[in-house]
């Protein structure tokens, strides 16, 4: 079954071709970081007018690389939530137009649900149940994934989001956008020990998270080093940083795996691509004698191959959407 895919949840406008969810025919990609770098982050209006400029051309050569014409597609999945809604809103209405011109079904596909089903197309022998740590820009939770469409929330930011806070870190350690790279390799320069940073625990919710009084402690540093003139040690803040992310989230990955018995742990989304947080998942994991599934880079960040991955299992399912399907700023992964 081969399903064309869209993914324009934020700034990446992303096209790909995707046979029985598990094998990439092609997968293009159009990001605009370049251009939301010059303002330090992503300026809504300005990615859905890119998204617009970029989705017909991308489609086409989606299909060219994959070597499908409208008669080798099988049904059309789309991202319809969660992130920006204009950028979403393009996206949906594209795919909407397809399904509808080539009589496609249409199968809409959660953002999240999607960025760990990723991990389907690295690893042809992952099944559920399984833990899943997603860990994005704009999302951060810990999943039950029971089955291929039933999953559960165990614990997520009351907050910000992880890679929200590495932006954040970033930018004023005078880092470029986006911040996650520039980060890791910062960090990488230094053991850390230097700064003392808060760690969030949530009363009554073992496996929720924090990050904004994380956020605001790094802000707080920089700024007070720069009214002092006190030097800054930039390589040891970010390594501290980096450092207290990962333990707010590898020891809760760990404990849910304890609570639901699996015995894998799969990584998801843009900041699974951090080396320091790579590294002790594999610690943790081997310790802990778990699988950890740990996505190659090129699909940590948006993609269009990991919508048709999981927008298969989500056909297979039963789930249609007809043309009046929304766009959703804000959606549960469980909903």
């Amino acid at each position: 079954m081969n399903i064309l895919s869209f993914e324009s949840t934020c700034d990446e406008t992303a096209v790909a071709v995707v046979a029985d969810g598990r094998r990439v025919l092609s997968d293009v990609i159009a990001s605009q970081a370049e251009m939301h770098a010059l303002y330090g982050g992503v300026v809504p209006e300005l990615a859905s007018r890119k998204h617009v400029e970029v989705i017909a051309a991308l489609t086409e050569q989606a299909l060219r690389e994959a070597g499908c014409g409208r008669d080798d597609i099988d049904a059309v999945a789309v991202a319809y939530a969660p992130g920006l809604i204009g950028a979403v809103l393009v996206g949906l209405s594209f795919a909407k137009s397809v399904a509808f011109a080539w009589g496609k079904p249409l199968i809409p596909v959660h953002h999240i649900r999607a960025h760990i089903a990723a991990n389907y197309l690295a690893f042809p022998e992952l099944e559920p149940p399984f833990v899943a740590l997603a860990i994005s820009g704009g999302n951060t939770l810990i999943a039950d994934v029971r089955d291929y469409t039933d999953l559960r929330i165990l614990g997520s930011t009351r907050d910000d989001a992880a890679g929200e806070c590495f932006d954040k870190a970033a930018r004023v350690l005078g880092l470029p956008y986006p911040g996650g790279k520039p980060m890791d390799e910062l960090a990488r320069q230094s053991q850390g020990g230097v700064y003392s940073l808060p760690r969030a625990h949530v009363d009554g919710a073992e496996l929720d998270m924090s990050f904004s009084g994380l956020k605001t402690a790094v802000v707080n540093l920089a700024h007070r080093a720069e009214q002092s003139g006190q030097p800054l040690d930039r390589a040891a803040l970010a390594r501290d940083f980096t450092n207290a992310v990962s333990g707010e989230l590898v020891p809760r990955a760990m404990r849910a795996l304890a609570l639901t018995g699996h015995k894998a742990l799969c990584a998801a989304g843009g900041v699974a691509a951090n080396s320091v947080i790579r590294a002790n998942l594999e610690v943790a994991c081997k310790e802990a004698g778990c699988k950890l599934y740990l996505p190659p880079l090129r699909l940590c960040g948006d993609n269009g191959a990991m919508i048709g991955a999981q927008g298969y299992y989500e056909f297979r399912a039963g789930r249609r959407a007809g043309m009046d399907l929304n766009a959703y700023a804000t959606r549960a992964l469980d909903a």
